[in-house]
This record gives C-alpha cells, structure tokens and sequence, in this order.
C-alpha cells in the first residue's frame, strides 16, 4: 500500500514513486498484506521526512532491513509500523548500499517518530523526532514548524485566517532560522493562508514574500507537521513547504479496513 502524505508549497515539483514496506523487527511484510496500524498500542511508527536536497533521493534501512526506497528530495513516507526497541535507522544512496548517514534511537510503543534527514554546510543531517499522536484540545489544532531552507535566511510565518488580510495580521512565529523547530503551536482550527516573510518586512501595498500559500482547511484536532524547503532549482527563488499529517482526526473516525 502506497501512502505518501506529502503537499506542496510550490507548483511543479513532481516528485518519484516512495516504495513503503512495513516492517517488525526485520520481518518485511508484503504490500498488499498490510495495513496503517496507527490505533495499535503494540506498535511504534516511523516515517522519513526527505528535506536534504544534496541527498537527493535515499534508501532508508533500519539496521539491515530496508523500510522505504527511493524517498526524494521534498517528500515524506506514510508511518511505518515496526516493532518498539532501539535502531539505528542510516539512509543510503539509492540502489547502491552507500551510506550517507545514520542515528540511533529508541522507538517506544504506542508512539509515532519522524526521520528527518536535512542538510549541513557540509554534509546531511538526521534527527528523529517525537510526534504527537493524540488530538489537539478541542477547537484546536497543533502545528510544528521545521526550518529546512538553508538558503532563505530568517523568516516570519503567518498563518492567516479566512476572512483576514495579511496586512492586518499578526506573524505566528518570527525570525525563524534554519535548522529551527518551533514545537506544537496550537491555534483555532478553521481555514488558514501560510505566509512566509523576511524577517522585520515592513508592510507596503506589496511585500515581498518568500512563500505564499493557498488556503487550507485544517480540521478540529488535527496535528501537523509543516517543513520548510529550499526549492529543488535555485533559479526559481524563495521556498516550498511539505505538509505531513501526524494526527488525522478523520481517519481515526474511519479507520481503514
């Protein structure tokens, strides 16, 4: 079963097929036999996060036994259920066995973890991460922000609701650098626009933006994740974003069968 849940900032990125396989211990269960175990209390789950653009495209392995082939530049895995205990997941140069880098860590039961692997000025970088997977309070909804755009300097980050102007609004987050992970921040669930703007921009008819979305709809208790790209050409300027969901209250309510 393929699940990327990956959404883009910008347009034209088309990113290659991710082959999951979900995995206990370093048994590989076939595709077609297995389901989303985000219910289970026997379990943890991991997805990778690809936000390394020197990377390019990985294979990432827990210990010997490979999880998610070809995970490119700007897109995340579904979770990926595994048995709890402590791995050393190492993410690999695809189809050669190279590689690149790896971190060890332990995966408790009942939780959910990302792999993000991003980039040094000199090499890539893997950090794993605990995520939430539980509901936001009522009324509410959770998002963290992860700086991954090496090359956008600091940024202040707007979320504008429906109905509001980017002028008149207040930023969410301000001088936002790379490398930086803001936490949950929970805000009013409802419609949202994400803006991303250089740090201190003085409002005129027009700022200048280095990323303007599209409005989203984000559901009451719902937990994301939101990363902040470079874009894959350095030509096309500014930044993109990657959308992950940790927490969907919609398909706790339908759960897959």
């Amino acid at each position: 079963m393929l699940r990327p849940e990956y959404q883009f900032g910008m347009h034209g990125h088309n990113p290659r097929q991710i082959i999951v396989l979900p995995c206990f211990g370093v048994v590989l269960c076939a595709l077609s036999g297995c389901t989303s175990a985000a219910t289970s209390a026997s379990v943890t789950q991991v997805r990778i996060i690809d936000a390394s653009l020197n990377a390019g495209g990985l294979d990432i392995y827990q210990g010997t036994g490979v999880i998610a082939y070809n995970v490119d530049f700007g897109s995340a895995t579904s979770y990926i259920p595994m048995t709890p205990g402590a791995y050393n997941i190492s993410a690999d140069t695809p189809g050669s066995k190279q590689q690149l880098i790896t971190a060890k860590g332990r995966f408790d039961m009942a939780s959910q973890y990302t792999v993000l692997i991003g980039d040094t000025p000199a090499l890539p970088n893997e950090i794993i991460l605990k995520d939430q997977a539980q509901a936001a309070p009522s009324g509410e909804i959770a998002l963290r922000f992860l700086d991954e755009a090496a090359s956008a300097g600091g940024v202040d980050l707007y979320m504008v609701p429906s109905g509001s102007t980017l002028s008149s609004a207040h930023p969410l987050l301000t001088n936002v650098a790379f490398g930086s992970n803001s936490g949950y921040i929970n805000l009013k669930a409802g419609t949202y626009t994400l803006y991303a703007l250089p740090t201190g921009t003085v409002f005129s008819s027009s700022p200048r933006s280095s990323y303007t979305g599209t409005a989203l709809t984000y559901l009451e208790g719902s937990a994301k994740t939101i990363v902040l790209l470079d874009q894959a050409s350095a030509k096309t300027g500014g930044i993109q974003i990657l959308i992950a969901s940790d927490y969907d209250p919609s398909a706790v309510a339908n759960p897959a069968r």
